[in-house]
């Protein structure tokens, strides 16, 4: 078996985007648009991937480290045959060379191992569309016997060849070798005043090689993102895709047109997703669990049966069964909510865990803490656990009851069983089951006068 290299092109300017981002940059379901192409290259299990970049310079490579790439600078834009010649030096001549883009994100796998599949010594594989308005692409020139004779860009067909609906994607496989020797008699002679990649196609029947096409299940897969328009039909396309497929297994979604999954959505049975919603990562949502209108989770697990009242906002965040949240909660990070824990409206909680059955129900902030089982913090309470440089822990008993308005100034313990009174600033350890105040004395001035304006 042939090795497998991938090429993919990614050193556009992207001037129609009108943005100082490379268009390879700009991102669709919450990844770039060549983050996307290089998941799918990665599935075909290549023996290498070359990245060709260019325009924003480093931009590209440093927003991008952890791909499993080779970096290839395309240090002045000449076109997309200039673009390839740039990897061909670290390229085996006796692999198959597949020529992906990184700003055409939706490509499925399937459809390149057709593509790579057509290649042999006498053949090589050429992706095409039939598209009903084909203007702004290269046109595929066939014979009368429907053989591929060459592909002619838009700028450079006459009249008849732009009545011509099935189009290039810019998407071949080839071997090494053949590449490399047509990439070498590649000239400028065109509208452009570029090296067309395409140019290979009409060298390749010179040679005798026959040009073997392939077409995509529906014509988004192929398309490619030049404006901000194209990358907004693009990410709906996406997120209805992502719509069906909850559908099939079973997910409620209150409106289909209404979701974003920016990541990986894993769902129980009898989930219910209410309109708005967008999950960013990877979120787990148990058996029979709803999720609120204008609700954001990123990197999260949702126990069975929890209920996600509406305007919630979670990230890397874990709630158990059964639970209550919202509306307006906020969980920050390392946060982790037990079974059957209650957290209401305006309530902020961030690195602490929860134990079962207690309630934070009010207009509360809880940081840094570790809160026991069947506590109620009431209204207005926060844990004060920033002294401006350092972090520090507040630790409460089970079945501790904290009253409205009280403020626990880390580091601090609130014993098992402990009521601490309504209006209260808590400094130091309290004792188990008893009551603990920390008012200030309350008095009233007799014949005192509110100022006045003069």
């Amino acid at each position: 078996m042939n090795k497998l290299e991938i090429v993919i092109l990614a050193a556009g300017e992207g001037k129609r985007m009108r943005s100082r981002v490379p268009k390879v940059l700009h991102e669709l379901a919450g990844q770039p648009l060549l983050g996307h192409v290089v998941d799918t290259a990665i599935s075909l299990h290549p023996d290498r991937i070359h990245v060709v970049y260019g325009h924003g310079g480093q931009r590209v490579p440093e927003a991008l480290p952890q791909l499993p790439v080779q970096w290839v600078l395309q240090a002045e834009q000449k076109g997309t045959g200039h673009a390839v010649i740039q990897a061909i030096p670290q390229i085996d001549q006796g692999a198959t060379v597949l020529v992906l883009y990184g700003d055409v994100p939706l490509v499925k796998k399937c459809t390149l191992e057709a593509v790579v599949a057509a290649v042999s010594d006498s053949s090589l594989g050429l992706l095409t569309v039939n598209l009903d308005d084909a203007t702004g692409y290269g046109r595929i020139v066939k014979d009368n016997d429907d053989q591929v004779l060459a592909i002619v860009e838009e700028q450079d067909a006459n009249s008849g060849e732009r009545q011509i609906r099935e189009i290039n994607t810019g998407i071949l496989a080839v071997r090494g070798g053949m590449l490399k020797r047509w990439l070498g008699g590649l000239g400028r002679a065109n509208a452009q005043g570029e090296y067309y990649l395409t140019d290979c196609i009409a060298a390749a029947v010179a040679d005798g090689i026959s040009v073997q096409t392939v077409h995509p299940g529906c014509e988004e897969e192929v398309l490619g993102v030049n404006d901000c328009q194209q990358l907004a039909r693009l990410e709906r396309y996406y997120q209805r895709q992502q719509a069906r497929a909850l559908m099939a297994g079973g997910v409620t979604l209150r409106d289909p047109e209404r979701l974003d999954v920016r990541g990986e959505l894993l769902c129980g049975r009898d989930v219910v997703i209410d309109v708005n919603a967008v999950f960013e990562g990877r979120v787990v949502l148990g058996d029979e669990v709803h999720i609120g209108a204008n609700t954001v989770i990123r990197n999260a697990e949702i126990g069975s049966g929890t209920i996600i009242q509406p305007n919630c906002i979670f990230e890397d965040a874990v709630v158990g069964k059964n639970a209550r949240i919202g509306p307006f909660s906020r969980l920050r990070p390392e946060t982790q909510l037990a079974d059957a824990v209650h957290i209401g409206n305006f309530v902020e909680i961030k690195k602490s865990s929860v134990a079962h059955g207690s309630k934070i129900n009010h207009l509360s902030y809880v940081g840094d803490s570790e809160v026991g089982r069947g506590v109620n913090i009431g209204a207005g309470t926060i844990t004060c656990n920033y002294d401006g440089a350092n972090k520090f822990k507040t630790l409460i008993g089970d079945n501790s009851f904290i009253g409205s308005g009280t403020q626990l100034v880390a580091p601090v313990t609130v014993g098992e069983g402990a009521t601490i009174g309504a209006g209260s600033t808590i400094t130091r350890d309290t004792p188990k089951g008893e009551l603990t105040l920390a008012r200030a004395r309350q008095q009233s001035v007799k014949g005192w006068r509110r100022p006045k304006k003069k």
